[in-house]
């Protein structure tokens, strides 16, 4: 018996050193030749996560004041003056008390663990048409804005790396590890589907998914460009049915017979502009439909361009200046707009 745990702890041993050198063989190869060696400024552009304990929080002092004529100007548009949400944009603050309901309202007040997510992800994603716009003391100031809606924090409160790490949610002890046995996802290794017979129809290059956005919408492939098409119809069939209007047929410009101007604003507009014009989203005039876009032609390039660059709110809608890309110069606008306006002539 002893012999049999010496003999065991020997090739123990022997596997621990095989290892050992096969690793140090590795650690001592020669360069693959493949990519190079990454740079302090290049891992700082990737390593942006924030984390509980504040850890990764930039220097910054963000206060309710600031932040809410910042809200106003870059986010109320699709979450609400109050945080209440847009159509089906996300509701922001309130909801507390729901979480036990059919449908609970998970805002940041009512659902979210940590605070930090709140500047994370702001940072990341925000605002959805410019994600990356804003810059460090903008989020700050936007984060302690959308805590004080939620009533997390005083109205003469400052948000600082150190206070924000301080804060405690109020859903901060419902988030535990999950300790059933099946909720580890394994990797599929048999009868796999094949990716080459997967057919998507299409989406929107680069954008976030946003055919659920549109109202009526109730399929599971509501962000396929067909699929939402389909929903953009049915909702006008039914606004059409209440009101008695007749549908007109849309008209498209072939690319061929834009201007000079308009076909050097084709990249801006799939660039910037789509995300909202493309899919009718915040009450935008979706590009190519004709009766969307005729009222607004009628009152001149100059208007547009006016309200394109500086912003506008109207009955319809909200148009942020410059589309909330504020990076995009007046001569890019100008273009991008003769592009949207020729195309849906």
């Amino acid at each position: 018996m002893f012999k049999l745990r010496d003999t065991r702890t020997s090739l123990i041993a022997l596997g621990v050193g095989v290892s050992v050198a096969i690793m140090g063989a590795f650690s001592h190869a020669e360069p693959l030749g493949l990519g190079e060696t990454a740079t302090e400024e290049q891992i700082a552009g990737w390593d942006i996560d924030i984390r509980p304990d504040g850890k990764g929080l930039p220097e910054g002092r963000g206060t309710i004041e600031a932040g809410e004529a910042l809200y106003e100007e870059r986010c109320a548009t699709c979450h609400g003056l109050f945080g209440e949400g847009e159509g089906r944009w996300p509701v922001l603050a309130g909801g507390q008390g729901t979480l036990k309901d059919e449908r609970p309202t998970k805002t940041v007040g009512s659902y979210w663990p940590y605070a930090s997510t709140l500047y994370d992800y702001i940072r990341r994603a925000m605002p959805f048409t410019a994600p990356r716009s804003l810059s460090d003391q903008q989020v700050y100031d936007v984060t302690a804005y959308v805590l004080y809606l939620n009533e997390i924090v005083e109205e003469d409160f400052v948000l600082t790396k150190e206070s924000l790490a301080g804060i405690e949610m109020p859903n901060k002890d419902n988030f535990f590890v999950d300790p059933r046995p099946d909720v580890k996802n394994t990797r599929c290794m048999d009868k796999c589907a094949d990716p080459k017979k997967l057919m998507i129809a299409g989406t929107l290059k680069g954008i976030t998914p946003v055919g659920h956005f549109v109202e009526g919408a109730d399929a599971p492939a509501a962000s396929h460009d067909a699929q939402m098409e389909k929903e953009r119809e049915e909702e006008k069939l039914r606004k059409a049915h209440i009101t008695g209007e007749a549908l007109s047929t849309q008209h498209k410009v072939k690319a061929a017979s834009l201007s000079e101007l308009a076909l050097a604003g084709k990249a801006t507009y799939e660039g910037a502009c789509k995300v909202c014009h493309g899919s009718g989203l915040t009450g935008s005039p979706k590009v190519g439909d004709s009766d969307a876009w005729s009222a607004r032609i009628k009152k001149g390039m100059p208007q547009l361009l006016d309200h394109a660059i500086h912003g506008f709110s109207g009955d319809t809608g909200v148009m942020p200046p410059k589309g909330g890309r504020v990076d995009l110069s007046d001569k890019q606008v100008e273009q991008a707009v003769a592009y949207m306006v020729e195309s849906s002539q």
